[in-house]
Formats: structure tokens, sequence, C-alpha cells
């Protein structure tokens, strides 16, 4: 069985990538199995500065899922590039870099300095994050500023860069077309939902921050939506994400225009996810008759007239 993507700077042996903010640097899991076995590694959101994130408490449990505010909290680019990335230099896997700011121009420095560093294949946007106050969805919500961030972006970048879209707006489509004319190697989608809680006995938010982005299986129907607009709206592939938990949605994302995926909260319910997932892809597009990842990519998507 073809299990092999290739997209633009990921020559990935199989589909499955764990998701930024769930995998960190890759050092725990590396401990349970090892991960040459993974398609591609998207590490944790890499900012300017050391950022220690937003105030406890930061995870709330919900109904099919869960809510995080934990606010990009990283060492900052400079301790990532030293400390951090030279870890997965050993393991055969696509390392992808996740990139968030402030501003603009922190994206375009962040890129800067991580430039020339080999383990990376590509550059991840975050421009979708509801945790943060600057930067993050705020810049993913109006298509003429996430256009502008992926062109500073590609201006900077000596790899592809992949733009990872928020479902928090009216037309994701628009956000879509707006960073692949910006030059978007090809687009992540979806980021998390934005929700929150309250604690009955207290009447106030459970989480610190108020509210945060929901994930795990509950979104995973809005994202499915999502991939399968923008299968239509763009020409660059489509990295889906959101609510994974097993092969047979791995291949709902990829018969929605999907080309690969990240697997996000799944991760923290069961560290062995992913190679499991890989595990079983095999069987299950076997069992639908499918020869390969990629003859399963788009296949519910409308013919061409």
């Amino acid at each position: 069985m073809d299990l092999s993507v290739q997209l633009p700077g990921l020559n990935l042996k199989n589909p499955i990538i764990p998701a930024s903010g769930t995998f960190q640097f890759g050092r725990e899991f590396a401990m349970l199995y090892d991960l040459s076995v993974l398609g591609g590694c998207c590490v944790k959101s890499i900012t300017l500065e050391e950022r220690l994130g937003n105030p406890l408490p930061r995870i709330a449990e919900a109904p099919g899922g869960m809510i995080n505010a934990i606010g990009l909290q990283n060492r900052g680019v400079d301790f990532v590039r030293e400390k951090e990335l030279p870890f997965l230099e050993s393991y055969d896997t696509e390392v992808i870099a996740n990139i968030a700011g402030a501003s603009i121009e922190e994206y375009a420095e962040v890129i800067r300095r991580l430039n020339g560093v080999d383990v990376i294949k590509a550059f991840e946007l975050n421009i979708s994050c509801p945790n943060v106050s600057a930067g993050g969805m705020g810049l993913g919500t109006n298509p003429e500023t996430a256009a502008e961030v992926t062109r500073v972006a590609k201006a900077a970048a000596d790899k592809p860069v992949y733009v990872k879209l928020t479902p928090n707006v009216t037309d994701i489509t628009a956000i879509a077309r707006a960073v692949e004319a910006a030059g978007a190697d090809g687009i992540v989608v979806i980021n998390t939902v934005p929700a929150m809680r309250i604690d009955l006995r207290t009447a106030k938010p459970v989480l610190g921050n108020v509210t945060g982005g929901m994930s795990g299986p509950a979104i995973k129907p809005i994202a499915i939506r999502a991939v399968y607009q923008c299968a239509q709206a763009v020409n660059i592939p489509i990295i889906g994400c959101g609510g994974i938990t097993c092969a047979e949605d791995v291949l709902e994302f990829l018969y929605a225009g999907a080309s690969a995926v990240e697997i996000g909260s799944e991760n923290l319910v069961d560290p062995w996810a992913c190679p499991r997932i890989i595990e079983e892809l095999p069987a299950v597009l076997e069992k639908y008759r499918l020869g390969s990842v990629k003859e399963a990519t788009g296949k519910a998507l409308p013919k061409a007239q």
C-alpha cells in the first residue's frame, strides 16, 4: 500500500503529522516510540521572544473534546533553534516549524532566524490561534492581513510556507484564496474553534483566559466542511486538521480534499495515536478499494463538468 505523499518541501512517507501544540518538540513521545515512523512532525509554535503563556487554569474538559488556552508558551526562537530542533535531526521525519508573532514583522524575523536550519523542511504560519491578544487569529480573519503576513513570510523564508487557517470566519474560502494569491505553498485547515466553559459552583469562567480553543472529535465535522470548501477554492495542497482519532477519520479528510493530516488532541488521549493510525491506515484504504493515499484525495469532491 502506497502511503507516501509529496507536498512542497515535504516528502512524507505517510500522511500523518502530529499537530503543533500537542507534540512539543517530540522529546516526550520519543520515549514511547521511534519518531521516524511519522510522515512529519509539526513542532510547537515558535515566537520571537520567550512567552510565559496565559494564566492558569489553561485546559477545560468539554463534551467531545477539550478547550485549551495555553497562549503559545515557548522559550523563544533562539532557544528553540539551539536547544530543541537539534534533537529532531536524528529522526527520519519531515519537520515543520510553526511560527507565531504579535506582528507581521515578528513572523518574518522568526523565519529569518530559522532559515538555514536543515532539519526544518517547511514553515507553518499560525495566523489562527484564538488564545492570544495580539497576532494569531487577528491576522487570519481578514483576507488582506492574511495575505500580507503570507507575502512577508514568503519573502523571508528559504523553505515552503503553509498557512494555518481559522474556522472563525464567515467564509474560509476567501482567506484561502487570499493566502494562495500571496504565494502560500499550502494551507492547514483548521485551527481550534473559540469556546468557553463556566463553573457552576463559582459562576465564573473555568479558564484563566476566559475563552480558549475547542479541539477534539466534536470539531471534526466543522473541519471536514472547511477542507471540502477550500479544496474547491484553491489549487494548493491542503493539510486537514481537527478531531482525528482513527484511520477512518483520516480517510474522511482525504476524501474531502486533504493531501495529509495533522493529529492534535488525540495525542493527549492516546500517546501512541499517530503510530496506531499509521498502522491502521493500509487496511482502511484496502477496505474501501483504494491503492494509495493519493487515490483517496479529493474523492468526494464534485467531478469537473
